[in-house]
């Protein structure tokens, strides 16, 4: 949901309408009377791309109501090198951050605490 503020600023700025996505169930879903019209096109944003997984979902639920993805775009782009998606990604700033697995974090092998960005936490 980080991304409904800059979606509807983004909205605003391009006097055209703004809606979002949600999960049910652990399901992206379109809901409160929002819908997308068959051959319309959709620019996904977000606050912050880490994995690209959650704009992927949403462009699939987009495709799958008839709607056309142009474009991602975000206040932060954190995507590791490699990490494409095929979308053109327009971003405010692209920032590298390491990511580890528990097992080769340094940080963790010395027993600092770390912190998990994202809100992908989906069993």
């Amino acid at each position: 949901m980080g991304g409904v503020v800059v979606a509807y600023e983004l909205a605003r700025q391009l006097n055209k309408p703004g809606i979002f996505t949600e999960r049910q169930e652990g399901i992206m879903t379109l809901r409160r009377g929002f819908e997308i019209k068959k051959g319309q096109k959709v620019i996904i944003s977000e606050d912050v791309i880490t994995t690209g997984k959650s704009s992927l979902e949403v462009a699939k639920l987009i495709g799958e109501l008839g709607g056309e993805v142009v474009a991602l775009c975000s206040i932060v782009d954190r995507r590791e090198e490699g990490m494409k998606v095929p979308y053109p990604v327009y971003s405010a700033i692209k920032l590298e951050v390491n990511s580890y697995e528990k097992e080769e974090c340094p940080l963790c092998g010395a027993n600092i605490p770390y912190v998990k960005p994202g809100s992908r936490n989906i069993k």
